[in-house]
């Protein structure tokens, strides 16, 4: 555990940011701190993703983590060090495989939270039980929610963190370089060929994503058309039946870790899919891509080259027949 460094005193403002390369389109509202007086007391305070204010006396130094995505943003921060208690799963990076447990993210133990005696909470909406995050609160633990739907919401993450432990410098870079990482994907791939695509996250139920959900925002970044992304929840449950009816080019799967699962080439059963004729069942790991962190560029890189590897093989496959996707269709 660090001591509480003397830094310079802060106060909260929301800035929009632009990305000065001109590589993103836009402007999205992140926050930032303005240095302006030694540190003597003064609240640290942000809003969560639920809309509510979480205030800080001093920088945060004893925090619990309900998600692993949040345990590895801590780390991205620069207050890795300071997470006395994190959920099963946190695992990246490997000093987050030493932190003490607190059960599962949808079920962590209250009674060792409170043992543990944090000066900040931070919970994930989605993936909590929600009456345990609403204990917390009432118990008198400050607790910040946390809710990315969006790729450019990891980089608001890390400088939210990086206010409530006083290491702001640090934390704005990082968040910098994530959106330079995401500028760069978008100029290559965002402009390509649309290919139509089921993202499967689990066969039973079937799980796909919406874009709602980050992974969407991936498959819109790629190039890529997602079959269910205008349903109403961001993880939805949907048929086999919805699937075989939308007849999309490509189906690109998850699972529960690096291995591909069988379960994806079950598609194969059905040789009318355009994703079976093509050839387009992919794997992609789901540490990568299903967590909302940095490393989803990483996953990101990949889904793109997945995507643009889909477009060679529909090509092939129309360059031997182009009767092929009249049939398929």
């Amino acid at each position: 555990m660090d001591s509480i460094e003397q830094i310079s005193g802060v106060r909260v403002k929301r800035q929009s940011l632009v990305n000065t390369a001109g590589l993103l389109p836009g402007i999205f509202t992140i926050f930032t701190l303005i240095p302006n007086f030694t540190y003597g007391g003064e609240a640290l305070s942000v809003v969560d993703d639920i809309g509510r204010t979480v205030r800080l006396e001093r920088p945060a130094t004893r925090i619990v983590s309900l998600a692993p995505h949040v345990t590895e943003n801590l780390f991205a921060a620069g207050i890795g060090h300071r997470v006395i208690g994190a959920v099963n799963y946190s695992d990246y990076p490997d000093e987050a495989r030493r932190i003490p447990s607190v059960g599962g993210y949808d079920n962590f133990d209250i009674e060792t939270i409170l043992t543990l005696q944090p000066d900040l909470v931070v919970a994930w909406k989605e993936g909590n039980q929600f009456q345990q995050v609403e204990r917390l609160m009432k118990l008198g633990l400050t607790v910040f929610v946390n809710e990315p739907n969006r790729l450019e919401d990891v980089a608001s993450d890390i400088i939210r963190f990086g206010i409530l432990g006083g290491r702001e410098d640090e934390a704005r870079t990082a968040a910098q370089e994530y959106i330079a990482g995401l500028s760069r994907l978008r100029n290559e791939y965002s402009g390509l060929e649309k290919v139509t695509v089921f993202y499967q996250v689990w066969p039973n139920p079937l799980i796909t994503v919406t874009d709602r959900q980050i992974i969407g925002n991936v498959i819109r970044l790629c190039g890529g058309s997602n079959i269910f992304a205008g349903l109403g929840t961001p993880t939805p449950q949907v048929g086999k039946e919805a699937v075989l009816t939308e007849n999309p080019d490509t189906i690109i799967a998850s699972g529960m870790n690096e291995a591909r699962p069988d379960w994806l080439d079950e598609w194969k059963q059905w040789s009318f899919l355009k994703a079976t004729q093509y050839d387009n069942l992919f794997f992609i790991d789901p540490d990568i891509i299903q967590r909302h962190t940095t490393r989803i560029l990483m996953g990101s890189r990949q889904l793109c080259e997945i995507l643009e590897q889909a477009r060679k093989n529909i090509g092939s496959v129309e360059q031997t027949d182009p009767r092929h996707r009249l049939i398929a269709e």
